[in-house]
């Protein structure tokens, strides 16, 4: 991806989608309800609805899909998967159900794109932006999904890769606004880390 940037043309773009959690998987969306719902007791507030964001990006050079999802099989070369995380424990990583991929999909789609909400929120129209932000993914970082252990305040989630690529390509993840009344959890915690002073974060193994 090196050579992403001097490719880059003057027509480009970075978009967000904001998709409801679990959507088209009933198991996610219950037990993000259920997340949600103790979440809120504890807070003593109502609970909202939640929201995983993945992009589309288009270099000038190139345009790409950007989502982290569950691993289907081992065939990830074909959605573009750059690397893979593990879900709850490393442990519980050996077995596939419990393992997540980063994908840049060259011409990818987006599953379940059509119920998207209040998308797509177009971040950026220069090129130089969009090839900044897919040379950053090498880069990411991988921890374990749904535990703190970069201590960000608050658990590592698909929002938080999303975020911390946005904040590494410059653009201001904290000012993105998010579905009325929803919440996105595990964004500030991308937003945090990306902000760290000091040497990048060490990648998880890919």
């Amino acid at each position: 991806m090196a050579d992403i940037i001097e490719q880059a043309e003057r027509s480009g773009y970075v978009d967000l989608y904001w998709l409801p959690l679990g959507a088209g998987g009933s198991v996610v969306r219950l037990n993000g309800r259920a997340y949600e719902a103790l979440t809120a007791m504890l807070a003593r507030r109502r609970p909202r609805d939640l929201y995983h964001a993945a992009l589309t990006v288009d270099t000038g050079a190139g345009r790409f899909t950007i989502e982290i999802a569950p691993v289907p099989d081992a065939d990830g070369a074909k959605r573009g998967a750059v690397a893979e995380g593990t879900v709850g424990s490393n442990l519980a990583g050996r077995l596939r159900v419990f393992r997540y991929e980063l994908r840049c999909w060259p011409d990818g789609t987006i599953p379940d794109l059509a119920e998207a909400v209040e998308s797509p929120v177009r971040l950026s129209d220069d090129a130089v932006t969009a090839a900044r932000l897919v040379e950053q993914l090498p880069l990411v970082p991988m921890p374990v999904w749904g535990r703190d252990e970069l201590g960000a305040g608050e658990m590592w989630t698909s929002n938080s890769t999303i975020a911390w690529l946005l904040c590494r390509a410059g653009i201001d993840a904290a000012a993105i606004a998010l579905p009325h009344g929803g919440r996105a959890p595990g964004w500030d915690a991308g937003i945090a880390v990306a902000q760290r002073p000091g040497p990048e974060p060490v990648p998880a193994p890919r």
